[in-house]
């Protein structure tokens, strides 16, 4: 893609990498009015399908970015899997869904179809974004006041001033080598070969596995449905295999064959895209060194088996950006951004600790992990109580309960689904022009939800006045009792539940006295 207009000489956030986790961070920035310039090497979006599970708290954030219509539009949503053992079903899970929900659990696309679409609705803000494409930082020195930035383009190397740096460029992150920062963890030495075809298919949208499938012996064999008539396929090599070898199409094509002739699939197919991969525990200490900050691959990788890896990734945009924001506006003085960095350091620890439980099971790192595999699919055909232990483990939202930004919550609750540190639950409400998801009220300001009948106007306006958005749910409005049941409210009771704009609550108070939520947030340093 064509980047024409010249770079700027100053702009507040620049951001190095322009896959899904820049894209989406620029974008969420531009709803709080902040003007970034995205700095991508490669001359377009990615190839291949690459990241191809969405889950649903995803879904929420790309829907904030601008790029929700295109992907409901698009994107396969399921709901479950099943997993074999040879040729015998060992397993069949379901994901926590209702019809209700305002999104699947998961939707599987490719991922350079979620990057066009959030590039897409950049260019409805050209004012607040700038995509460089065909341009690569060479160069960063920070100083008390910004962050100077060489940037290399076919125009020759231009010097851009930012208030800070996000660097989002990847698990070979320019931005972390130049600052000669290091990851610490441990890779695993199984390595898949990843394929797209095209192929028709009647099959249902669900994720499959294979384990030692008489399609390939000794193997484990992931199969998951994409737009397009595409089949991504992911296949273990044996130790020895040489990964030039694997991948060249006479290779690749008898192994596709054989698996899909087993299931039955017989429709004519063709060969799109083939990679490697081999799963990485691996994470900065510190996702903010001074006025750089870390996100995405550029700050963890993560295995992909339990899905946690662009997921993870979108959840540092969402995280970061209204933070930045509040920053940069002065609202809130630059350690905020530390709490940005604990909270999403936790949250990597976390996914790296399922994804390596899962990545034990799915590739075996040694023979007592293949062999304790072996008795579990064993006794799974037999033992529904052993089945669990095959669950991928889809990924799920992070709970923040360390967070520095929490507020110790006051009052009797029945749930603890809504305490301080967890993501806001979802509800469907009832509004004078229809129904509408709670999630759609986050993703800009602070929103506090007034739980309470009758007329409010003193907390109301207490809360309007100092820049606190406010959501009054009456009993009319919550008809099927899904909010005050997942807030924790007892019957009758009345409460305010402060939620950050990135959609994870930060305290709930029993009463209608708004003093308690202006208070913790002049604590917190948080002037809206």
């Amino acid at each position: 893609m064509e980047s024409p207009d010249p770079l700027p000489a100053s702009v507040p956030v620049l951001i190095a990498g322009g896959g899904p986790v820049g894209l989406t961070l620029a974008a969420l920035l531009a709803r709080h009015g902040v003007r970034s310039l995205v700095v991508e090497a490669d001359p377009g979006y990615c190839t291949g399908s690459r990241a191809i599970c969405i889950s649903r708290r995803s879904q929420e954030i790309l829907w904030a970015a601008g790029a929700g219509p295109a992907m409901q539009a698009k994107a396969l949503p399921w709901t479950g899997g099943r997993s074999y053992w040879r040729n015998q079903e060992v397993l069949r899970f379901e994901m926590p869904s209702e019809p209700t929900q305002r999104f699947a659990p998961m939707v599987n696309i490719q991922q350079y179809h979620v990057e066009a679409f959030v590039h897409q609705a950049l260019q409805q803000v050209p004012e607040l974004v700038q995509v460089a494409w065909s341009a690569r930082v060479a160069g960063v020195e920070q100083a008390e006041d910004g962050v100077l930035v060489d940037v290399d383009t076919a125009a020759g190397r231009t010097r851009v001033r930012a208030g800070y740096v996000a660097a989002c460029d990847g698990g070979r992150s320019t931005v972390r080598e130049l600052l000669g920062l290091q990851f610490e963890g441990m890779q695993y030495e199984g390595r898949y070969v990843i394929v797209d075809i095209r192929q028709k298919t009647r099959r249902a949208v669900e994720r499959l596995a294979w384990f030692d499938p008489p399609s390939n012996p000794g193997s484990t064999l992931l199969m998951h449905r994409q737009p397009d008539d595409v089949w991504r396929i992911d296949y273990q090599l044996a130790d020895g295999e040489d990964a030039d070898e694997a991948l060249k199409p006479q290779n690749i094509l008898p192994r596709v064959q054989s698996h899909l002739a087993m299931i039955g699939e017989d429709e004519p197919w063709e060969l799109q895209w083939a990679s490697m991969y081999n799963a990485k525990c691996l994470t900065l200490r510190s996702y903010r060194e001074r006025r750089v900050l870390f996100a995405g691959d550029a700050a963890h990788l993560v295995p992909i088996f339990g899905v946690r890896g662009l997921n993870s990734g979108l959840d540092d945009a969402a995280n970061l950006a209204w933070k930045l924001a509040l920053v940069l506006d002065g609202g809130a003085a630059p350690s905020l951004l530390d709490s940005y960095s604990s909270e999403r350091v936790q949250a990597a620890r976390e996914n790296i600790a399922y994804g390596a439980k899962s990545t034990e099971f799915m590739a075996p790192p040694d023979f007592a992990f293949r062999l304790m595999r072996e008795a579990t699919l064993r006794l799974a055909l037999d033992d529904a109580a052993v089945r669990s232990l095959i669950n991928p483990r889809q990924s799920a939202p992070v709970a923040y309960s360390e967070s520095p930004l929490n507020v110790a919550q006051r009052g009797r609750w029945t749930s603890a689904l809504a305490a301080p540190g967890q993501p806001a639950p979802e509800a469907l409400l009832r509004g004078p022009h229809g129904d509408f998801h709670l999630t759609q009220c986050f993703g800009t300001d602070f929103t506090c939800l007034v739980f309470a009948d009758g007329s409010l106007p003193q907390a109301v306006a207490a809360l309007a006045a100092h820049g606190v958005g406010v959501l009054e749910i009456a009993a009319e409005a919550d008809p099927w009792g899904q909010a005050r049941e997942r807030y924790g409210l007892e019957a009758g009771g009345a409460a305010l539940v402060l939620v950050r704009p990135d959609g994870y609550v930060m305290g709930r108070w029993s009463g209608l006295d708004p003093e308690p939520v202006l208070a913790c947030l002049r604590e917190k340093g948080l002037s809206l």
